[in-house]
């Protein structure tokens, strides 16, 4: 039977926090067919991405939690899934697929599964690693449809287990938000810094993941008579930590600290350079917005960022964990200005022809449609 209403779905996130996972969510749900699908979010902790939602008008639930797996929130969510009759479960990330996923499933309502990134990776010491990918591969189970970001993500969860329900549908991004050519707030008079200035700008969260450590130690080894400053924008764990290796190794005063803020897209043009110096990744958000607004960019060739960046064409490899590589590259585009033009360039048409927002959630939206098809005939 064909019914004539909206596709009612639960888009769920594990924080409020924006971050790339986030991000990719504030896009989904702003850019969807709106005459086909009604979207509702359920975030797992509070933070401006709520806020960011309800300013925008869409429905948002908060359910207070930081553990995956946490049987005492499951009641709560069961409230959200009666209050508001859903007819697919889209979960962005472990920790908000495996606190929805049973609720789903005893009201038989098809569920998807965005791997942004899998929780399992090669730093882990071998039981955190094991559990992990007992885990993630529990979770894949549960999934009617998962939905990796990258083909390498596909290829790690293969390396392990059935993915024979999956498909990669790359992140897009939204040009009309991340554009070179808009107008954008001064943030280099704010900050102080000259025009004549090569700013290199880290805009990520401060965890292990994205390793601030290496991106401080190779500002120590670049000499303090060449004209270059540093942008740290972001906040996590390892905050505290990196601003105390930056005092330690004598460099504090040639890098900007700041904390998260919601302008990305003003920082992303007041800088020049966009290190991402990640030891892993799914396929980073961050990067392709720092593309899209036609930037020079130095990252690590770990996992999806090598099916975006092609080393000497739209951006610089360094090794992972190396600071004299990523050193030594900064120094490189800092002296070559018509290269830092030519990798930008190239990086923003990469942007413009294979990670555009339109053709993501067109992909989406036809997963949508098919499992509401399925379900509505059964």
């Amino acid at each position: 039977m064909v019914r004539n209403k909206k596709i009612k779905i639960l888009q769920t996130i594990r924080q409020g926090n924006i971050g790339g996972g986030e991000s990719h969510v504030l896009d989904l749900v702003t850019n969807l067919d709106k005459d086909r699908f009604e979207s509702v979010v359920l975030s797992f902790t509070l933070g401006p991405m709520v806020d960011k939602l309800k300013d925008l008008g869409i429905k948002t639930h908060v359910i207070e939690t930081t553990k995956p797996f946490n049987l005492f929130v499951w009641p709560k969510v069961k409230k959200v899934f009666d209050q508001e009759n859903f007819d697919i479960l889209h979960a962005h990330g472990t920790r908000a697929f495996s606190n929805t996923f049973k609720v789903a499933k005893k009201l038989t309502i098809p569920a998807i599964y965005t791997v942004h990134g899998w929780s399992f990776h090669a730093d882990q010491n071998t039981f955190v690693k094991n559990i992990r990918l007992i885990s993630e591969n529990f979770l894949v189970k549960q999934a009617d449809k998962t939905i990796c970001v990258s083909d390498s993500n596909l290829a790690d969860g293969k390396k392990h287990f059935d993915m024979s329900r999956s498909v990669v549908i790359k992140n897009g991004i939204n040009q009309q938000k991340f554009n070179p050519a808009g107008e954008f707030k001064n943030i280099r008079e704010e900050l102080g810094i000259g025009h004549h200035t090569l700013l290199v700008g880290f805009i990520a969260r401060m965890t292990i993941q994205k390793d601030p450590f290496t991106f401080i130690k190779a500002v120590a080894k670049i000499p303090a008579t060449e004209n270059i400053k540093f942008l740290i924008v972001g906040d996590g764990d390892l905050k505290e930590r990196t601003v105390t290796l930056s005092k330690e190794l004598g460099v504090n005063e040639r890098i900007i600290f700041l904390r998260f803020r919601q302008d990305i897209p003003d920082l992303l043009n007041a800088i020049d350079v966009y290190c991402l110096p990640s030891l892993w990744e799914g396929l980073s958000i961050a990067l392709l917005e720092a593309m899209a607004m036609k930037k020079t960019i130095i990252a690590t060739a770990v996992d999806g960022t090598k099916e975006v960046v092609q080393n000497e064409y739209n951006g610089l490899f360094i090794e992972p964990g190396n600071s004299d590589d990523l050193a030594n590259a900064i120094l490189k585009v800092a002296a070559n200005k018509t290269m830092r033009e030519t990798l930008a360039v190239n990086a923003f048409n990469t942007i413009t022809e294979d990670f555009n927002i339109k053709q993501m959630v067109i992909k989406i939206e036809n997963i949508y449609s098919a499992l509401f098809a399925k379900k509505d005939i059964t």
